[in-house]
């Protein structure tokens, strides 16, 4: 099929991007000291050069001290990780891009010995590591209000210096996603119980962060159904559920909802072929992101394994399928631009044959 919808402008009242495809934010690991470098430049411009119209960069660790879960992954706060920030900014806009870091808690996820102060443990709502498994600490209002300030406080620093907007990770069981389940959370008062309680936790940051860089900043959030701790986990295990969640979401002030799938062309409920973003557009009105092993044969994790599989290239016919029906508004293309920085570019050519494979040795190397 035709690729032409994969490069027809987007336009928002807030966000104006020259095609529809997407840089999925990827945790590469290669910030020694938590400060985006040369390196990192480069390869952020490397993917605006090749035709991406929206990068959002790695999980970059807001400022608390619990945020982080990772060695060498950047932060966004402290002098010299915002003036790496600056600079990576910069190259993408001077390549025509737009690029929006994606603000990170991992929450329980963290374990002990971790940078930058090894003796701070994992915090989580109700201090579970897992379903039943209580290791971390489990948060008090302070906290809880501390790391809204932190949200906040990274969004106001990430419009100062230039960045497009901002996507908030409440995906994949880390802080946020941690609120959201029930596996995770077990709290009783105002941040627990209900689904539509349990969204409070990141409405809170959402307007927090929407007070802090005015009406016209976007604000994407990244959600999704499945963990890292519990592949098939789901938050909303039908239509009217997800609307339920959706709804205070929206109404705290999110512009686009990235939604996190595996596997981009598995329907979400039963009786419909709507992946989750095509139910989160048609039940929050909301422009929305698709992602999920675009144009690969693999997912990004298959069950019983973790992390970035090894996949070929394979048409984009069913993803296409989808954008004439119009089920979601952007594309978000992960492994396929590690491989291939020009991805968008030879796409766009049809220059198919020569796209490389995506193979794990490149994660060893930033290119």
């Amino acid at each position: 099929m035709s690729t032409d919808l994969l490069f027809k402008p987007f336009k928002t009242e807030k966000l104006t991007l020259s095609n529809r495809i997407v840089m999925a934010p990827m945790t590469r690991s290669f910030s020694p000291g938590n400060v985006p470098n040369d390196l990192n430049v480069e390869y952020y411009r490397k993917r605006a050069a090749g035709g991406v119209g929206l990068i959002v960069t790695e999980g970059t660790c807001v400022g608390h001290k619990a945020a982080n879960g990772y060695p060498n992954v950047p932060y966004i706060y402290g002098d010299d990780q915002l003036a790496g920030w600056k600079k990576v900014v910069d190259a993408v806009h001077a390549e025509g891009g737009k690029i929006m870091p994606q603000l990170w808690h991992v929450g329980a996820v963290r374990r002990p010995g971790t940078e930058p102060d090894g003796d701070v443990p994992g915090f989580g709502p109700s201090g579970l590591v897992m379903p039943g498994k209580k290791r971390c600490h489990e948060m008090n209002e302070e906290d809880i209000a501390d790391v809204i300030a932190a949200f906040a406080k990274a969004a106001a620093d990430s419009k100062a210096i230039g960045f497009d907007g901002v996507e908030i990770h409440g995906a994949h069981g880390y802080l946020l996603d941690q609120f959201f389940w029930s596996g995770l959370n077990e709290r009783s008062d105002q941040w627990g119980g209900s689904l539509v309680a349990r969204t409070r936790f990141a409405a809170e940051i959402i307007k927090a962060i929407r007070a802090e860089v005015g009406a016209d900043f976007p604000i994407i959030l990244r959600w999704s159904q499945w963990k890292m701790q519990e592949y098939d986990a789901q938050l909303a295990v039908n239509p009217t559920e997800l609307e339920q969640f959706l709804a205070p979401l929206t109404d705290a002030g999110v512009d686009i909802f990235h939604c996190s799938t595996r596997r981009f062309w598995d329907p979400e409920f039963e009786g419909s072929d709507l992946n989750l973003a095509g139910w989160t557009r048609k039940l929050s009105g909301q422009p929305t992101i698709t992602v999920g092993s675009v144009g690969l044969d693999a997912a990004f994790a298959e069950k019983g394994q973790a992390g970035f599989s090894e996949a070929k290239n394979v048409d984009l016919d069913k993803l296409m399928a989808r954008m004439e029906n119009e089920e979601f508004d952007l594309v978000a293309v992960g492994r396929a631009l590690i491989a291939n920085p020009d991805w968008a570019n030879k796409v766009r050519a049809a220059a198919h044959d020569g796209l490389a494979a995506y193979t794990k040795d490149m994660l060893t190397k930033l290119a």
